[in-house]
């Protein structure tokens, strides 16, 4: 899913993320639920990862920040952001709730 910010979301379990470098150039903010941490880059804006409400045990990744040769496969699966709410048990795949 990508939506107007170019975002696309490769979401990987929180256990299985690890930041190399850059903590201290990483600005967090949350609203309405709190549930969410949007972290971007305080110097360029750029959203490379962040905490997602809809898996909040997860990081969804930007997968355009991520260097080509270090992915071997992905696939692209459509999601109706629009209408967020009612489209959100699809993120969590058949088998999840």
């Amino acid at each position: 899913m990508c939506g107007k910010s170019g975002f696309l979301h490769l979401i990987v379990p929180a256990d299985q993320f690890v930041l190399v470098s850059g903590r201290g150039d990483l600005t967090t903010y949350t609203f309405n639920t709190g549930v969410a941490k949007h972290t971007f880059c305080s110097h360029c804006g750029v959203k490379s990862f962040y905490t997602p409400r809809s898996h909040p045990d997860g990081v969804s990744v930007n997968a355009r920040c991520i260097d080509s040769e270090t992915v071997e496969s992905m696939s692209i699966t459509p999601f109706d952001g629009r209408h967020w709410e009612s489209a959100r048990p699809s993120l969590r795949g058949p088998d999840k709730t």
